[in-house]
């Protein structure tokens, strides 16, 4: 996206700025697109927010006011390497601006390289939903083991709706830049220029560094990340689920993946008792049933579909008779507000999945964590 146009959540492209205007016309445009989303709100959750669902919480989107938000400063000094940021976002501080700009320029020149479907080789711990939960993610390397000992599979949505996205996906895209073969990133529907707008990303950004460029360095990556992953042939993970356009796995092969999501249905569809296919109430994807899953499976040769995008109280949740799905999830106590634990899945290089293959986790306390004042949080059920 060129630096002189702003896109807001609703589709609106501001019109290109001519060289000779000043600085300060370009923060004037900024901040009245920043108004016109938040303006925009009910008509957005109308068009964006799931529905209730029996395996589902909605959250509506709020704008956060910004005198609720921490105002961190960024480490003092601009670092070198992997090594060094993963130093300092261990310890809940974002890297300075520069520094953001190259690690995002590094991860994506390992990212090109990368298929659609990425093949990864057990033993490997498969994630669900982060969305900015920063101390919650440390929690899981605690409970699953420290990279590079460990490989792992993230299945996206690492930003939004937590107050640490920014601090979140920086810790990933270090450890993907220290450790590329240990680490693997799928892009979620939150990984989307649109969506973050909305959900958080966009103005924490804009809170932390007081401008967006490290939001469009961010926005850049999630254009170049991978949409699936498959663990030994036979164990398929992505984000949302099945679509009705595709049958094989080569088709997910041929997409041109590196822009804004076109590829709706892999990341927004889910699971449901229905036998084929039905409209989602999302207004997105699509709601698939276990007669679609059995015969995707069957046609390419695999196993166990593991997926994220649904909140799941207990942690994890095997869907239809065959057991021939799963849903991961890796954000305890969702929003700060939901109760629920998550989960992490170890696949061995056996390949088979049980409950013995599943690590429950809760949240960190609030005494081992910084957490903003105790007012409405962002994003409240």
């Amino acid at each position: 996206m060129p630096d002189t146009q702003t896109v807001s959540a609703i589709g609106f492209r501001g019109m290109s700025l001519a060289p000779e205007r000043s600085k300060r016309k370009q923060q004037d445009l900024s901040l009245k697109t920043d108004r016109l989303i938040l303006a925009a709100g009910p008509f957005l959750m109308d068009r964006l927010s799931p529905h209730p669902q029996s395996s589902t919480v909605l959250i509506h989107a709020m704008h956060c006011p910004r005198t609720h938000r921490i105002k961190r400063k960024p480490s003092a000094m601009c670092s070198t390497g992997p090594d060094e940021w993963l130093e300092t976002v261990k310890r809940c501080e974002y890297l300075p601006e520069p520094d953001i700009k190259k690690l995002c320029e590094m991860v994506k020149e390992l990212l090109i390289e990368e298929s659609n479907i990425q093949p990864v080789h057990a033993p490997v711990i498969v994630c669900g939903d982060i969305h900015g939960q920063f101390y919650d993610l440390m929690e899981l390397f605690r409970v699953g083991g420290e990279v590079p000992h460990f490989s792992y599979i993230f299945m996206g949505d690492f930003v939004d709706r937590g107050y640490y996205s920014l601090e979140t996906f920086t810790l990933l895209l270090a450890l993907k830049a220290r450790y590329p073969d240990k680490i693997t990133l799928l892009r979620g529907n939150h990984e989307s220029r649109q969506i973050t707008q909305v959900y958080g990303f966009y103005d924490e950004c804009q809170t932390k560094y007081g401008n967006a460029n490290v939001w469009k360095y961010c926005c850049s990556v999630f254009d170049y990340l991978t949409l699936a992953a498959i663990i030994d042939g036979r164990v398929l993970c992505v984000h949302g689920g099945l679509s009705p356009d595709v049958r094989t796995l080569d088709q997910i092969r041929t997409i041109q993946r590196c822009q804004e999501v076109p590829h709706d249905d892999l990341m927004w569809s889910d699971p449901d008792d229905i036998e084929t296919w039905a409209v989602s109430p999302r207004g997105a994807g699509w709601l698939f049933g276990a007669k679609v899953t059995t015969e995707f499976n069957h046609v390419n040769n695999l196993t166990l579909i593991a997926r994220a995008h649904q909140l799941v109280q207990e942690g994890y949740k095997f869907m239809f008779p065959d057991e021939n799905l799963v849903t991961v999830w890796s954000a305890p106590n969702y929003c700060y507000r939901c109760g629920n634990v998550a989960s992490i899945m170890k696949v061995d290089e056996g390949l088979g999945v049980d409950e013995s293959n599943f690590k429950i986790f809760s949240a960190v306390p609030d005494t081992e964590r910084q957490v903003p004042p105790r007012q409405n949080p962002p994003y409240f059920l």
